[in-house]
């Protein structure tokens, strides 16, 4: 049986049926414990995976050593290194579970051998790396353009679980920002939703 998280990742204009079987085979169910790494800061990536339960993060050290966030990892989506995987170099982050993570693993060479066999899937990968494109450019803008309570109120809306099971430091560094100032707009923010009508 093929699972729904795969039918769903990999929904891609005139995908066959067969073209799926193939790819829910090349891909093997992993778990991580809660605060286990992914992928290390120095290893090459050698495979990319399919969120299906739990939250990751990638995070880099900054000149002092403190570990900033870059990204938050959710169900249904990929877990992976860009630059790693792709260039075939030693990764500048850490890929880590911040709870327990089911997935789904595909290594490079098979997910290289199916790129190149099927031309859906090669148009599922290009259109994918666009979205991220696009992603990581506006969320460079919005570092730039965006208050920090506004940043903060747009991951509120837009990905409720990463503040439900991100520690609070996580949050803070991934917005730019100290984790007592953290603090400070969660309680404006609160405050403010009590006062709505």
């Amino acid at each position: 049986m093929i699972p729904d998280l795969l039918r769903t990742v990999y929904d891609y204009p005139a995908r066959r049926e067969s073209e799926l079987v193939v790819l829910a085979a090349a891909h093997t169910r992993v778990h991580f414990n809660r605060e286990d790494c992914i992928l290390r800061r120095g290893e090459r990536a050698g495979a990319y995976y399919l969120l299906e339960a739990g939250l990751a993060r990638s995070y880099v050290a900054d000149y002092t050593g403190r570990e900033i966030t870059t990204e938050f990892f959710r169900p249904g989506q990929l877990v992976i290194e860009v630059a790693s995987l792709f260039q075939r170099i030693p990764s500048r982050s850490t890929l880590q579970a911040l709870t327990e993570v089911t997935a789904y693993r595909i290594e490079y060479d098979v997910f290289q051998e199916l790129f190149h066999r099927f031309e859906g899937f090669r148009e599922w990968g290009r259109s994918w790396m666009a979205e991220q494109l696009f992603r990581e450019k506006q969320r460079n803008v919005d570092t730039i353009t965006l208050s920090a309570t506004e940043r903060y109120r747009a991951l509120l809306d837009q990905q409720p679980e990463v503040l439900a099971g991100a520690h609070l430091k996580h949050v803070a560094s991934y917005l730019g920002i100290t984790d007592s100032s953290l603090s400070r707009i969660r309680k404006e923010v609160a405050r403010s939703h009590r006062n709505l009508p």
